[in-house]
């Protein structure tokens, strides 16, 4: 009786490693897929998030060859700064920054906040007055002596909701 009771135990226990050993080298092999699908995922949306970006800065003077090559006797990086600083020292003006071509509704200018180099000529900028908003685009020249000046090409204000 002892024997056949050894000889139970020693089976099931085999059998358990059996299963046991199935287990775990299939659990492995699905984390295995699990993690390489993941990475197949990851590296998708990367190439994703690289073409929406490479698409959002193709109207942008830093990435713009053409336009790199028509201001060849300045160093872009340094001059869009000096563009858009130029452009922000309007906005303490008593009636606003008169670039936004928006009159002051009541005791509130337009002033600019946001700006976009597009290429060696063109800016387009974001302004508002704290109720309204809107969009200007700018032409921008730099000047013998490095001055930079300024025309307002069109300008939108939105409706307000």
């Amino acid at each position: 009786m002892k024997k056949q009771l050894l000889l139970y135990l020693f089976v099931v226990s085999l059998l358990m490693n059996v299963f046991t050993y199935m287990y775990f080298s299939k659990s492995e092999a699905k984390e295995v897929k699990r993690r390489e699908n993941l990475s197949k995922m990851l590296e998708d949306s990367t190439k994703v998030l690289h073409d929406r970006l490479y698409d959002a800065e193709y109207f942008s003077l830093e990435h713009n060859a053409n336009a790199q090559n028509y201001l060849e006797e300045y160093e872009v990086t340094k001059l869009i700064p000096q563009v858009k600083d130029a452009l922000l020292e309007y906005n303490t003006g008593k009636d606003g920054n008169k670039y936004t071509d928006q009159v002051p509704f009541g005791d509130k200018k337009f002033i600019i906040n946001k700006i976009k180099v597009l290429n060696h000529r063109w800016i387009i900028a974001d302004f508002s007055n704290g109720e309204y908003w809107g969009e200007v685009l700018l032409k921008y020249f730099v000047n013998d002596d490095k001055s930079i000046s300024f025309e307002t090409i069109q300008s939108f204000i939105y409706p307000k909701q």
